[in-house]
């Protein structure tokens, strides 16, 4: 199996601040936390490896995309940090050479109330919908993976993100690491959100993900309802973009790469 593993932050264990997931931002808990999110991608390989894949390559996909130590993940393991600019964005790399998709760290949508951190590619957005579901980073990059017929067999992040995942993966395995209330989050211990992860990751690999298969609509409808009315504004002149209210855009079409590449351009 070739495997392909997207990871982000905010879904890390026990993480809960903005100042904890970027070192700019001034938080001097960041080293803390890019270790651990470092430690939670390197059991996903090393489970991945245990599993049977024989080849493995993380996309390093917060901020900047310069968080993962790439010391620290098993040897013979490629990593892509940095963003080349496609429209892919945090599954970029990914093709049809791939068995299957995993994320590790992802976090609950904007709106959602699951994660402190809860948001959808830019804080500017304050709901992003496509079909009228609440639109997840997990969620937007697992139409790619469909795209491509190719299963997404693995989430970690927190326990709202994985219930919504498996809602719509039946077949995914799913290992919650933390739970949102307000601005708190209950988190297991650092050690055993790594053990979990390294044996979800082995067990989704061992299945080979037949049942991983999202599906993909025949039509998409996109609603970004922006936190800044100017936003919408300017936005509303991107080709096909339609103003609905004074914060609110609506966008349509049958290609999903359509919809990527307005995310890529107005989020």
């Amino acid at each position: 199996m070739r495997l392909y593993i997207s990871s982000d932050i905010e879904g890390t264990a026990g993480i809960v601040h903005w100042d904890e997931t970027d070192y700019d931002r001034g938080g001097r808990w960041y080293d803390y936390f890019r270790a651990q999110m470092t430690r939670e991608v390197a059991a996903a390989c090393a489970g991945a490896k245990e599993g049977g894949a024989e080849y493995i390559m993380v996309k390093d996909a917060h901020d900047l995309a310069r968080n993962i130590i790439p010391a620290e993940l098993p040897e013979g393991v490629v990593i892509q940090r940095g963003w080349s600019g496609s429209p892919f964005c945090m599954v970029d790399g990914l093709d049809g050479g791939f068995d299957a998709l995993a994320f590790t760290g992802y976090h609950s949508p904007s709106h959602g109330s699951g994660n402190p951190l809860a948001h959808t590619m830019s804080p500017a957005a304050g709901e992003v919908l496509i079909n009228g579901q609440r639109a997840s980073e997990f969620l937007i990059h697992s139409y790619i993976a469909a795209m491509m017929k190719i299963p997404v067999i693995f989430i970690s992040g927190d326990a709202a993100l994985c219930e919504s995942a498996k809602a719509f993966i039946p077949g995914i395995t799913a290992v919650a690491v933390n739970t949102g209330k307000g601005a708190a989050v209950t988190s297991l211990h650092p050690a055993d959100a790594v053990r979990l992860i390294r044996e979800g990751v082995k067990t989704a690999v061992e299945k080979g993900g037949k049942d991983c298969l999202p599906e993909m609509p025949d039509h998409f409808t996109t609603i970004i309802k922006y936190q800044d009315h100017r936003k919408a504004y300017k936005f509303s002149f991107y080709k096909g973009a339609e103003l609905t209210d004074e914060k609110t855009l609506r966008f349509e079409s049958d290609d999903y790469m359509d919809i990527l590449r307005l995310y890529h351009f107005i989020l």
